[in-house]
């Protein structure tokens, strides 16, 4: 008997220990609204304004706090040192995605760029887009593309000429059209052709966008998974089925056509790039896969043409709703362009004030205002607190960037900030305080084409015509958050010739 109560007392002190050095070393868990059983916070969570909301709740628990949804826990981040931890000092704990049922039907399993864990084979994928499509040699070898584009876009304002645009779709329909050439331009797909295409592709991108933004029940409880009760995941494998029908048409093609392309001394488009270096055994270019192929140029296609688009419809409103700030836009190009000639790609960097407006509207409406949300590989700790492995982090940047302890006036939409040169802020996710592509590993790979493109549209809009907000009401800058930040209508405004019609009609029409 003395023995069993000698060794009860030994197990207890073992366990007590235990349960001591577990305490006091394993760290403490970020603080947080508690929720209720089962749902968590969800049912508090706010679906028409949740950016906002996530903001003000940092003012109550601090810049790191956790939420629990659902059977899911996530955490929080709005502090430029915090986000730092994250994708700079921690970026290879943190360089994993929480892919939802949706995105993960979306990349065929995460083989494409965005959502692929970061293995050897996500490095391949992302080698290739960024070799081909984003380096200074592929962008300047389709500097011609990007100038046709432009001035089909510029030609179809000029037939409006006093009725109302809608600005953001037709820069949609321009960078679908231009991812189209960069993609697959060897097959000749032209006129009504390459319209058609474009409505296509702009009804499936619309429908991948609500898909991958659609709050699942299968994300918020992955043990119900199996059943995707809302048909989220079986929706987004219909709508990938009719994305595979046209890539698998232009993949087709260019492998018949191979042959005769090879020898073609023109720009090669992407898909003919890849096509080609897979046949080559000693290319230093990674092999792809098929499925790897489709992801990549559904990928480019949805991702490139929503951000540069919604970019630039937030800038033009932006714009429309402060009068002063296109003036001065305006007069500077007027400066550096001239009123007897077009908008160049070569005039871009020379446009000071145009590209403080596009930072500043960067900043207020950042196109993925939470980042692609990240999960550690193992458990870690950021500002002191215990983050386990699989959390979901979400990064607010829309929170960081609005800010009122680092900018002044946040909510004002001034791009003279910008021009000082203590704001002489880039897009490379140095400044952790303005970093709407995200930083480290994971930054958005095409920020260079998207960077130019969104410069030259705005630009070539602001310089050949004046523009005038229908019965003078200033626009709404409602948001609304998808997987992409949007504005909640779309914005209409009325053009004027800007430039002299003899000008206008032999350098556009």
């Amino acid at each position: 008997m003395d023995s069993i109560i000698l060794g009860s007392l030994v197990v207890s002190l073992v366990v007590a220990t235990i349960f001591w050095y577990k305490s006091n070393h394993a760290g403490k868990s970020p603080p947080g609204p508690r929720g209720i059983p089962i749902l968590g916070y969800l049912p508090f969570m706010s679906s028409r304004n949740m950016l906002q909301q996530l903001a003000d709740l940092s003012q109550q628990y601090g810049p790191i706090y956790k939420l629990r949804l659902g059977s899911k826990q996530a955490v929080v981040i709005t502090s430029p040192s915090l986000l730092k931890q994250v994708v700079r000092d921690q970026d290879h704990i943190f360089a994993h995605r929480d892919a939802t049922a949706a995105a993960l039907a979306f990349s065929r399993g995460a083989r494409d760029v965005v959502f692929s864990p970061p293995n050897s084979s996500w490095r391949a994928m992302r080698k290739v887009l960024v070799r081909e499509t984003q380096s200074s040699a592929g962008l300047d070898a389709s500097r011609e593309l990007r100038r046709d584009e432009i001035r089909k876009a510029v030609r179809s304002v000029y037939d409006k000429i006093g009725l109302p645009v809608a600005f953001g779709q037709l820069v949609f329909q321009t960078e679908v059209s231009l991812l189209m050439s960069l993609m697959w331009g060897g097959v000749d797909h032209s006129g009504e052709g390459r319209e058609r295409l474009g409505r296509e592709f702009r009804a499936i991108n619309s429908e991948i966008s609500d898909l991958l933004g659609k709050p699942n029940v299968s994300d918020l409880f992955p043990v119900l998974s199996r059943l995707d009760l809302q048909g989220v995941e079986r929706q987004m494998g219909k709508v990938v089925d009719s994305l595979d029908k046209i890539l698998e048409e232009f993949i087709s093609q260019h492998e018949k056509l191979s042959g005769s392309m090879v020898k073609n001394e023109g720009r090669k488009d992407f898909l003919q790039i890849v096509l080609e270096h897979k046949e080559k055994k000693d290319s230093d270019l990674p092999t792809l896969s098929r499925d790897q192929i489709k992801s990549l140029l559904a990928e480019i296609i949805s991702g490139g043409s929503d951000t540069s688009a919604t970019t630039v419809e937030f800038a033009m409103s932006e714009l429309l709703n402060n009068p002063k700030a296109m003036e001065k836009a305006q007069k500077e190009l007027s400066e550096v362009v001239g009123m007897d000639k077009i908008v160049e790609e070569s005039h871009l960097p020379k446009l000071n004030f145009l590209n403080a407006v596009i930072k500043e509207t960067l900043r207020l409406h950042p196109p993925v205002p939470l980042l692609v949300p990240r999960v550690p590989f193992q458990t870690t700790t950021v500002g002191g607190y215990t983050i386990p492995k699989g959390t979901k982090i979400l990064l607010h940047v829309w929170a960081i960037q609005r800010d009122p302890s680092i900018w002044d006036n946040p909510g004002e939409f001034k791009p003279e900030r910008f021009l000082l040169g203590s704001r002489s802020l880039d897009f490379k996710g140095n400044n952790f305080e303005f970093i709407p592509f995200g930083s480290g590993r994971r930054m958005c790979p095409g920020l260079p084409l998207a960077e130019r493109m969104v410069a030259y549209f705005l630009a070539s809009f602001l310089h050949s015509f004046d523009w005038k907000l229908v019965d003078g009401k200033k626009l709404d800058m409602s948001e609304s958050l998808g997987i992409v930040l949007q504005r909640t209508n779309s914005s209409v405004a009325i053009p004027t010739l800007r430039l002299s019609n003899t000008t206008t009609t032999s350098l556009y029409v």
